[in-house]
């Protein structure tokens, strides 16, 4: 049901976005390539790819989490397959590593999402511990970001962030109405 809304929410025009998970206990490669092969044949806009971190006070808690590694490979092998997708890198990336997000850039990834969440609702939304940046305000996490994605050789765009394949639709169909 939840892939079929995907698919007519994008046959309507809207942006859609899919993703999923690197290292969660008992996924296997083959669980992966079957993931990748799904946004295939969906054509998201945006795809979400982050590496699962285990949270103390959840059932899954004592598990091993996922890397930053694997989780890179599998946004290179997604920009491979989705030239046109938007493809964030992940805080998840940068609380695992402290440049896991530029890693994520020069992997494939093309969008950073700043925190506006105001400081004093986060704590109510901790998918994981120790997550980066849960204290700033939202003008320093801005500020931070944009020089972190200069450092890592790219230029920042504060633009709406549509995804090209997006953009491209809606030419496509303002040009079959004229």
């Amino acid at each position: 049901e939840r892939l079929r809304c995907l698919r007519d929410l994008k046959e309507i025009g809207y942006q859609v976005g899919a993703g999923f998970m690197v290292g969660l206990p008992g996924q296997t490669n083959e669980d992966l390539a079957e993931d990748l092969l799904f946004l295939k044949s969906l054509g998201p806009d945006m795809v979400g790819i982050g590496p699962f971190i285990p949270h103390s006070r959840t059932p899954l808690g004592g598990e091993r989490g996922g890397t930053v590694e694997k989780t890179r490979m599998m946004v290179a092998l997604t920009r491979l397959m989705l030239p046109e997708a938007n493809i964030p890198a992940t805080t998840a990336l940068g609380t695992l590593q402290a440049d896991g997000r530029e890693l994520a850039l020069l992997a494939g990834a093309n969008v950073m999402m700043p925190n506006l969440t105001p400081t004093v609702h986060r704590p109510k939304y901790a998918l994981y511990e120790n997550k980066i940046c849960n204290d700033d305000e939202a003008s320093a996490c801005l500020g931070c970001l944009e020089m972190r994605i200069r450092l890592a050789g790219f230029e920042v765009d504060m633009g709406r962030g549509d995804s090209r394949q997006f953009l491209a639709r809606q030419m496509s169909a303002a040009g079959s109405d004229a």
